[in-house]
């Protein structure tokens, strides 16, 4: 099988380069070829993107010679290794350039695909889904739905795309984002760039379509139970989180747009108030506007028609710059409206310690990544103790290993995100924190990722 997927792949990369690089009239004159003598060659030049072609059909090729000899799963743990050769040409490339060739890459299918089952005790049930592990990647990356498949196939046990707003917007100016590689960490003042709802439902009603009728022909195949794990997205939970327009005077006419228009694809639903990017955005997380907001939003996914699932879970992204009373505030709307759920948390406009000597930190934006960890994680244990546990928590900011999942998760968070460690390590990340988030489980006797939530709050 594995050898067979490796010549499949070699096949459709070299289909594809040919595609892309042969003259547009070179099937029309092929009768004249022999009448025409060959040019002589030209002498590659070797760009960026040539080293990185070129990198990635050496791995096919090798890949190809490997998997004749070895079993699938252990085939698949060698794709995923092979990403790190690949990961760091992705370096030397602009930030927002490397970020559209790896939603690209996905999209494509030009990543590997998990194959192998996720350890027992990292599975879980939230909100009535079944979720193989609860590690996620975090919206932002996917921004339009261009890749779920391929981001899902990497073996994430869910994935959030957007924030999507209903107008279609270009975000701030760029250049828009920074690294801060010695710090684990990312600068961005994106602005909620997006192609807009209507894009995205057409996407994400094509996806929907595909996966239905791969249900129905594979039904014979499955089991009940592998049928009803996952969600509408497939073998993996697919959440969707809503932005507002920039210039936008009624946020929450904006999100009932997105409500109505996307939640028929969602899994869960998420009301982003909290990107510092957008002016004036952060002021939602007030408690008479939250309230409000809130209110509109439920009204509008209750009153669309559903079936034996129900609606969608609703849940709220907030920001890590809150004030202790901000916090009690949302904790005691949530509570109150019984949303289904809390992102803890979004980026930061403060600068840690350990960013400030960095001339980077001076640009405007969101901080993210491993400076963020302690912040959002004390965020994070607030909130559980502020809802006393009724309320899923998802755990997000500077998680970069299974460690820093584990203590997420001990503090209240019942999910994970990723988005920075995942820009910089690549696929590989992924495969690596589900193994070190079993072992601190097994390390501390909790026999199920359930039994640690919150551990460190009773």
């Amino acid at each position: 099988m594995a050898a067979r997927a490796s010549r499949k792949l070699l096949r459709d990369f070299v289909l594809r380069r040919t595609a892309c690089t042969a003259p547009i009239g070179a099937a029309r004159h092929c009768s004249s070829a022999a009448q025409n003598p060959p040019k002589i060659p030209k002498i590659p030049h070797f760009s960026k993107r040539g080293l990185f072609t070129a990198a990635t059909l050496g791995l096919v090729i090798a890949g190809g010679a490997y998997a004749s000899t070895v079993d699938e799963a252990t085939f698949c743990g060698w794709l995923f290794s092979a990403t790190k050769v690949v990961n760091p040409f992705f370096a030397l490339l602009d930030p927002e350039v490397a970020h559209r060739l790896g939603v690209s890459a996905a999209a494509r299918g030009w990543v590997p695909r998990e194959k192998r089952p996720d350890p027992p005790n990292l599975g879980l049930e939230v909100w009535g889904r079944k979720f193989s592990n609860p590690i996620g990647l975090a919206a932002g990356f996917d921004k339009n739905a261009e890749a779920v498949d391929g981001l899902l196939g990497l073996g994430f046990g869910f994935v959030e795309i957007g924030s999507v707003t209903p107008v279609p917007q270009e975000g701030n100016p760029k250049p828009r984002i920074f690294r801060l590689r010695d710090e684990g960490a990312i600068i961005n003042r994106c602005g909620f760039y997006s192609e807009g709802i209507i894009a995205v439902a057409k996407r994400l009603g094509i996806q929907h379509g595909k996966r239905m009728l791969d249900e129905t022909s594979n039904t014979s195949s499955s089991s009940a139970d592998e049928a009803k794990t996952g969600g509408k997205s497939g073998p993996g939970i697919l959440g969707v989180n809503l932005g507002k327009n920039k210039t936008s005077e009624d946020a929450a006419s904006d999100y009932v747009q997105g409500v109505h228009s996307l939640s028929q694809y969602a899994d869960y639903l998420v009301i982003n108030v909290s990107s510092p990017n957008t002016p004036g955005l952060r002021m939602l997380q007030g408690r008479k506007q939250l309230k409000d907001l809130v209110k509109k939003v439920q009204a509008a996914r209750d009153e669309m028609q559903w079936g034996e699932e129900g609606p969608p879970p609703l849940l709220v992204k907030i920001a890590p710059d809150l004030s202790k009373e901000d916090l009690e505030d949302i904790a005691a709307v949530a509570l109150a409206l019984r949303l289904d759920g809390l992102i803890i948390s979004n980026t930061t406009v403060s600068r840690p310690d350990s960013v400030s000597r960095n001339p980077v930190a001076s640009e405007a934006g969101g901080l993210s990544g491993k400076p963020l960890f302690e912040t959002s994680t004390r965020l994070l244990k607030d909130m559980y103790m502020l809802t006393r546990g009724k309320i899923p928590l998802i755990g997000c900011g500077g998680i970069s290993s299974g460690e820093d999942a584990y203590r997420k998760i001990r503090a209240g968070a019942t999910l994970v995100q990723l988005y920075t460690a995942f820009a910089y390590g690549g696929p590989a990340l992924i495969p690596q924190i589900k193994a070190e988030l079993t072992e601190c489980l097994e390390r501390d006797g909790f026999k199920t990722v359930v039994e640690a939530v919150g551990a460190d709050c009773r």
